[in-house]
């Protein structure tokens, strides 16, 4: 059919914005969410829950198993104090010097007496075994051999006597240089150079207070409520605190027996025995106890994505990409668990900053479509 000129200007007219309208339409039959959820190529893993432990946790405070105060054993005068407090000292250490003079005239007049004892008992047995020989041919009485053995007795009780008094004196010569019982260090020093001190009574005057840093524990404080699954279960870890998420298994869990009566609470204390590697006495930590079994949703740290005060991950569904706020909980080394905002068998980015870049470009290319 052939239609007039003017008819078909209007015709080109009319079939051109049809043509357009269609080809925008084919171009808009995908939404921007399927298109971005067609091929996103991020690295990604599928979050499943795993059989774990139920855990309450618990502040402790840690503690060194040997510590001491050392106290005076012999009356001086401080002469030298080498150490000060903060400072670490190897086993031997001589940690306080005393003034002597005292002592070493002690253990001289100690050591003269023994040698006063020694003469007269040498004298004492001579003369038994002089009596002796010449009873066995009958010149000397039964009496009279009795008083030489009773005598020879009496010097050796003598002797044996001045020996003791030798060793009492010398140990109070040692008692003037305090040395260290173990390798630690020094937390408290009660005395001065030139200061006196006693021996007792009432009692001994404390010197020096150290702790080793070698074997440490934890003491917990945990209620009434949770001691019988404390006990049942025999497991804990201590919670630095650090950054790393760094747990430390206990090596043996004792429960004390006996509650007190003031706070109703069980004391609970931990031995460690792996690496104690940031931890002091007297510092606090987070102790987990187990109580159970649960299920626990972990991801990777280097997954999370922190926005200000949100925390949260970028999952990849049927919408595409999208960044999920999350509440997380305890961190297990490289893992920390999620509490809310993830389910079990969504699948996460493990690259955020991959999954960023890939939400910006499909953002830049909707923007420039629209355009």
């Amino acid at each position: 059919m052939s239609y007039p000129p003017a008819m078909k200007i209007g015709l080109r007219c009319l079939v051109w914005p049809l043509a357009v309208a269609a080809l925008v339409a084919c171009s808009d039959s995908k939404s921007p969410a399927e298109t971005r959820a067609a091929a996103p190529a991020l690295a990604s893993l599928v979050v499943h829950a795993e059989q774990a432990r139920r855990e309450q946790v618990w502040d402790g405070v840690v503690e060194a198993v040997n510590q001491v105060t050392l106290a005076a054993q012999t009356n001086a005068r401080v002469l030298a104090l080498p150490y000060d407090v903060n400072d670490l000292v190897p086993a031997g250490a001589v940690l306080v010097r005393f003034t002597d003079v005292e002592q070493r005239s002690a253990r001289n007049a100690a050591q003269a007496q023994i040698a006063s004892a020694q003469a007269t008992y040498d004298e004492a047995l001579a003369s038994y075994r002089r009596f002796a020989a010449i009873y066995a041919k009958g010149y000397v009485a039964t009496a009279q051999l009795d008083q030489q053995r009773a005598r020879r007795d009496a010097a050796l009780a003598a002797l044996q006597a001045a020996r003791a008094q030798r060793q009492q004196a010398g140990q109070q010569v040692d008692y003037t240089v305090l040395r260290a019982p173990y390798a630690g260090v020094i937390t408290h020093r009660f005395v001065h150079v030139g200061q006196a001190v006693q021996a007792g009574p009432p009692s001994p005057q404390p010197l020096i207070a150290m702790e080793s840093l070698d074997r440490l524990r934890v003491d917990v404080q945990v209620p009434q409520s949770a001691v019988e699954a404390i006990r049942r279960f025999h497991a804990a870890d201590i919670l630095p605190g650090d950054d790393g998420g760094r747990r430390i298994p206990a090596s043996e869990v004792s429960v004390f027996p006996y509650a007190d009566p003031a706070t109703h609470t069980f004391d609970v204390r931990l031995q460690l025995s792996g690496d104690r590697t940031g931890l002091y006495p007297g510092m606090t930590v987070k102790v987990a106890f187990a109580t159970g079994r649960t299920q626990r949703l972990l991801v990777p740290v280097s997954a999370l994505v922190q926005r200000g005060e949100i925390l949260g991950v970028y999952v990849l569904g049927r919408h595409g990409v999208m960044l999920r706020q999350l509440r997380t909980g305890h961190r297990y080394g490289d893992r920390v668990e999620v509490l809310a905002g993830l389910d079990d068998g969504e699948r996460i980015a493990t690259d955020p900053v991959a999954a960023l870049k890939y939400l910006d470009e499909q953002h830049a290319a909707g923007a420039s479509t629209h355009d």
